[in-house]
């Protein structure tokens, strides 16, 4: 059985699989779920946590395609919504958008967030 991951696992996985992301790839909106897989894999974290990963960094509809094309259902914004929820401690439950891309998050510093722009 799968355990779940709290809230300061899900922020220091955003941290490690964005900082591979933004390193390897540069900065972007999305990245591809292969990419994010990849990234996802660079790190100790479990496979079986790879779609948090995907749910912040790739597009809603890459999101859906790869569950599909693998034959998973998972909720892209219940997801991101969750993680967006511990990488802000909470901040984003008044502004959350699941169709903003990471980099639109308003209203704090990213860099500080992340720490994956150093």
């Amino acid at each position: 059985m799968v355990r779940t991951l709290t809230e300061q696992e899900k922020k220091q996985y955003a941290k490690d699989v964005g900082k591979i992301l933004v390193k390897k790839y540069g900065k972007q909106k999305y990245y591809s779920p292969h990419r994010v897989k990849q990234a996802s894999k660079a790190t100790n974290w479990d496979v079986d946590w790879y779609c948090w990963a995907m749910c912040l960094y790739t597009s809603p509809g890459d999101f859906n395609r790869y569950h599909e094309s693998i034959g998973e259902v998972c909720d892209y914004a219940s997801m991101k919504g969750q993680m967006a929820h511990a990488i802000t401690d909470g901040a984003s439950d008044s502004w959350f958008d699941f169709d903003l891309s990471w980099l639109d998050w308003p209203d704090f510093d990213l860099p500080s967030i992340f720490d994956i722009f150093d």
